[in-house]
């Protein structure tokens, strides 16, 4: 190694203070690009670490283990495993965050198994001391085998020191500890020295990388073939071992901290943590708390959400009203009362329900209350052929399913994965909260069971439910269908319980209602006003028949003119480009109770379920004149030319079911195509989810009348 020049790699954790390292070291000798390949940010800059001496300082994307899944991950993995052409370093500065120590020193670990030069950078000690947390850092370097220096970038403290240890390490007074930090080799030691063979210079460590990852690297072809030869001669199994060695190198992080970390009460709050995961993982009273807990949620929904709803409802009819008392009769003034304001009402009178489920969202994950449900759904998600980890997506679900879809990628196992993919569009997302309000409202009575139980509250949980029952079946179904084998592993920290940050509680809910209303905004208004053109005007012929028919029966009838009015407004929504859309349809969705109107919602909210709403809103409002009802009365007093009620028990229950099983989202199905690299699975779930849904609702609705 040169005197004058050294590649120093920075790695680290995400928001470990990573790059308020580098910017401190390089300052503005900075250059931004890419990575050959890939849209990742390259940032490398250069650092004076004594006169004479100078580093290059590579900032790689933050990664949380050498076990990479996403495109930043591996841009890291690629170079700390020298398999990088364009970047080779000399030694390695890993950022570690005090006061999240433990998660920070699996990857620490791993780093020091690969035998470079390592130097810990302990960042965020002032955060670590507010949490009693102290650490001796003489033990930690004596137990990890490397340097170990605290700095503070933002204050420039411990700088220094840093550059100090850098020169030394540069100048090989500091070297890989000889030991491994724990047994790589007992891991899997006839392949290890397999592939040694083939390459004498690999640490035991970057062997295994080699086996596991190899497809990757830059490899001539009769190399990766026999590497592939030593896999199946040793049964090498990667998921198994990785599972191995992370329970591994937890168990001696555990040691090294019980060594040199001391926590303002440890075992109190380890012993409370206990405590509690005695009750709430019990194997009978931690799934009837369970149950409980997402029964609250759902109540609540309901409960605190009912009174901001009402204002907001009455508040849109008070501006409606208004407004057609006050502007001209003129198409104009249709489409701002009967477009725009019934297309926001339809946007923000659920604003209060999402923020709300957010809100109590955000509590269960800030508690550390999500993790335990994972825990406790593992046993049975392997019995319909995913495990613990399709929890998480699923659950994100519950929100939406486009983020949801994504974070399957955390799951090794390609048919777990797929699965999860498959079936995590049956959660009930935040956009189909709407439309199971508006029903429930107009169907289910507003009656309380002991003075508390809400039925309206009750049904709400049953959809929920219905979805991950449905979910866990087809899963099962998929489960025998697909032909996947690969054996799975489940490991989860679970996380000691802490109170929730209110902070970050409110921030969630109100970014969450600013995401509603933003995106889903956009395209509620964008159909509203669709709507409101295709409902008010139609075929020109058939609207100068159905004008000059009731100019006669104006002049000639003695009719009242009210109702006469009211008849001539349904009859020309019926003859609309809407009306003769609804009705081609018709046919289809008869038999499971649903109107032409209902027809054109179901159309409408193939772009997002939420459209809904707004296309009801749209509709009604075009087709009565009066502005002083609300959306909610307008469809309770909507009939059907026989007289009959178009919203019965019956057809509410029979639209809800539709509405948990029918995939109506394009988004969802785009976010597959990428996530699966494939049409042919988007369109089996556009499928099978139409299929079901139609199915269903058909049951529900012949059994209910």
């Amino acid at each position: 190694m040169g005197n004058s020049h050294v590649n120093i790699a920075l790695v680290g954790n995400p928001n470990s203070g990573k790059s308020s390292l580098f910017n401190a070291l390089t300052g503005l000798n900075q250059k931004v690009g890419n990575f050959p390949g890939v849209t990742v940010d390259k940032k490398t800059g250069s650092c004076t670490l004594e006169p004479g001496f100078t580093a290059n300082i590579i900032d790689l994307p933050g990664t949380y283990s050498l076990y990479p899944r996403r495109a930043d991950e591996w841009v890291s993995y690629k170079v700390l495993m020298n398999v990088d052409d364009g970047i080779r370093p000399d030694m390695v500065v890993l950022v570690a965050d005090a006061s999240n120590l433990k998660r920070n020193l699996l990857f620490c670990s791993q780093i020091i198994d690969l035998k470079v030069p390592v130097v810990v950078a302990l960042t965020m000690t002032d955060l670590a001391a507010k949490k009693g947390i102290k650490i001796d850092l003489e033990e930690l370097e004596r137990e990890l085998g490397v340097p170990v220096v605290s700095i503070n970038p933002r204050k420039n403290k411990g700088l220094p020191q840093l550059k100090k240890v850098l020169i030394q390490t540069a100048h090989q007074q500091y070297r890989p500890p000889l030991r491994d930090f724990i047994d790589v080799k007992a891991l899997a030691e006839n392949a290890v020295v397999s592939i040694q063979k083939v390459f004498p210079a690999l640490s035991d460590y970057s062997s295994i990388h080699y086996l596991i990852n190899h497809e990757n690297f830059p490899l001539a072809a009769d190399i990766q073939d026999k590497i592939e030869n030593i896999e199946v001669l040793n049964n090498f199994n990667p998921t198994r071992l990785q599972a191995e060695e992370i329970m591994q190198r937890y168990s001696r992080i555990r040691q090294i901290m019980q060594q040199s970390v001391v926590e303002e009460d440890p075992v109190q709050r380890k012993l409370f943590t206990e405590k509690l995961d005695n009750i709430l993982l019990h194997r009978t009273w931690g799934y009837i708390i369970l149950l409980s807990v997402l029964f609250l949620l759902f109540q609540s929904i309901f409960w605190l959400a009912a009174f901001p709803m009402t204002a907001i409802e009455w508040s849109f009819t008070a501006v409606s009203g208004w407004l057609n008392t006050i502007l001209p009769s003129a198409w104009w003034s249709d489409l701002i009362i009967n477009g725009f304001i019934a297309g926001l009402s339809g946007i923000l009178v659920f604003v209060p329900q999402i923020m709300i489920l957010f809100g109590l969202v955000t509590i269960l994950e800030d508690t550390g209350y999500m993790a335990r449900i994972s825990f406790l759904s593992d046993k049975l998600m392997r019995k319909v052929g995913l495990n613990g980890k399709s929890v998480m997506p699923m659950i994100s679900g519950f929100a939406c399913a486009v983020p949801a879809i994504m974070s399957a990628r955390s799951i090794e196992n390609r048919k777990e994965r797929l699965l999860t993919i498959l079936v995590t569009p049956l959660m009930s997302c935040s956009a189909r909260l709407p439309v199971y309000t508006i029903l429930i409202g107009l169907v289910i009575p507003n009656k309380f069971y002991f003075g508390f139980l809400s039925l309206q509250g009750l049904v709400m949980m049953g959809l929920y439910l219905l979805g991950i029952v449905m979910a866990l079946i087809v899963s099962y179904v998929f489960k025998v269908i697909i032909k996947l084998k690969e054996k799975s592993f489940f490991i989860l920290e679970l996380p000691t319980y802490r109170a929730p940050r209110w902070k970050n509680v409110g921030v969630t809910m109100v970014e969450k209602a600013k995401i509603f209303v933003r995106d889903a905004g956009k395209v509620i208004m964008v159909i509203s006003m669709l709507l409101w053109f295709l409902s008010s005007y139609g075929p020109s012929k058939r609207m100068e028949n159905l004008s000059a028919k009731y100019q006669q029966l104006y002049q000639k009838s003695g009719r009242d003119k009210v109702s006469l009015e009211r008849e001539y407004r349904s009859e020309k929504l019926q003859n609309s480009y809407a009306g003769i859309l609804g009705r081609s349809i018709e046919p289809a969705i008869t038999p499971l109770g649903y109107d032409w109107k209902i027809g054109i919602s179901l159309i409408t909210s193939i772009a997002a379920r939420e459209v809904f709403v707004g296309t009801m809103a749209t509709l009604y409002s075009v087709e009565e004149d009066n502005e002083n009802t609300s959306l909610r009365q307008k469809m309770s007093s909507a009939r059907r030319a026989d007289g009959t009620k178009v919203y019965t028990l019956a057809t509410g229950l029979s639209l809800m079911v539709f509405y948990v099983l029918a995939m109506q989202c394009m988004s969802t199905l785009a976010v597959v195509k990428r996530e699966t690299k494939t049409w042919k699975w988007p369109l089996i779930q556009l499928f099978y989810m139409t299929f079901l849904a139609y199915m269903m609702a058909l049951l529900v609705y012949q059994v209910m009348t």
